[in-house]
């Protein structure tokens, strides 16, 4: 327990790190961008000193490193600041949204996870059939195509073509959980034929690997059926790289749906970060860039954890 607690340590304080490096990356990126921030929000009309006066309002007038560390105090505070398209604090502009996109990427999760495990464990036990091929073949297409055209394809088919799930995936908290459902349905299908893949394929090459082990060819020699030396004998046993890619990908599903959401017009974060960007509201674009890049780095964290849980060796690798 020791040794879990300490590799914990070592990996939140190699998070905090990173998490520090992203932020310099996302505001160095802000400050380069081109044009002038306050010309643009103000417009072409506006004149030299208005232009003035909003850049010493904002700050734009003080040297880039003291900007940054400002900036950086106040997230660490919670202080996110107030955007500058409509003067609401930023933390209340996040919060909403932030809750939808979890709510999305739960819901895929929880359609995404246990069908990629079923299909592995399925794999693996009928191995090189032709359930095993089409099963590869179906993945790896439904991988290969971008979430945009996955998209399009189910709103044209299932929304168009045929009224099943609405085209938009406009929710509020004053639905009921059965209509936000409904309406997120579409968004959900996307995100789960796009990251289901991974974690099939995953549990399946896992399953295979420990196949081999003596222990399970002992469970053989005891009589035991196939489907009960895989599920209780070899999935156990191969737990950690499939937690590993469920975890990655899990993270996909909270950081990765920007597009997604942009298609669907669904009211969360990825939306809000790439209106902010045609706004020029860069507060926002901040603040909801360091939100994504903590969200994968702690969820990068919670994979490791769980991992070494499940397989202690990992600990001492050789």
């Amino acid at each position: 327990m020791h040794s879990i607690l300490l590799m914990t340590f070592k990996r939140l304080g190699l998070g905090l790190i990173t998490l520090f490096i992203v932020s310099v990356i996302i505001f160095g990126a802000v400050e380069i961008l081109p044009g002038d921030l306050a010309q643009e929000i103000l417009g072409q009309s506006a004149t030299p000193e208005t232009i003035a006066a909003f850049r010493q309002e904002l700050g734009l007038n003080q040297p880039p490193i003291t900007r940054y560390l400002a900036w950086l105090g106040n997230m660490i505070q919670g202080d996110f600041g107030h955007s500058l398209a409509n003067g609401r604090p930023i933390s209340d502009l996040l919060g909403a949204r932030f809750s939808n996109t979890l709510f999305l990427a739960t819901y895929a999760a929880l359609i995404a996870v246990p069908l990629a495990l079923i299909l592995g464990v399925l794999a693996a036990l009928y191995r090189n059939t032709w359930f095993d091929r089409i099963a590869n073949i179906t993945t790896l297409s439904s991988i290969s195509f971008p979430e945009f055209f996955i998209a399009y394809i189910l709103i044209l088919f299932l929304s168009v073509n045929h009224s099943i799930f609405p085209s938009l995936a406009n929710i509020s908290d004053s639905m009921p959980l059965s209509e936000q459902l409904y309406r997120t349905m579409l968004p959900a299908i996307t995100l789960t034929l796009v990251v289901v893949a991974h974690m099939m394929r995953m549990t399946r090459a896992s399953i295979i690997n420990v196949l081999a082990s003596p222990y399970v060819e002992m469970a053989r020699m005891k009589g035991l059926s196939p489907a009960r030396v895989i599920i209780f004998h070899a999935l156990p046993n191969a737990l950690a790289p499939i937690i590993n890619v469920i975890a990655l990908n899990l993270a996909y599903l909270v950081v990765g749906v920007v597009v997604v959401e942009v298609v669907f017009v669904y009211p969360g974060l990825g939306q809000l970060l790439v209106d902010s960007v045609s706004k020029r509201d860069i507060t926002v674009v901040q603040a909801a860039s360091l939100i994504f890049a903590g969200t994968f780095i702690l969820l990068n964290l919670i994979a490791d954890i769980l991992s070494i849980l499940s397989n202690p060796r990992l600990l001492n690798p050789r």
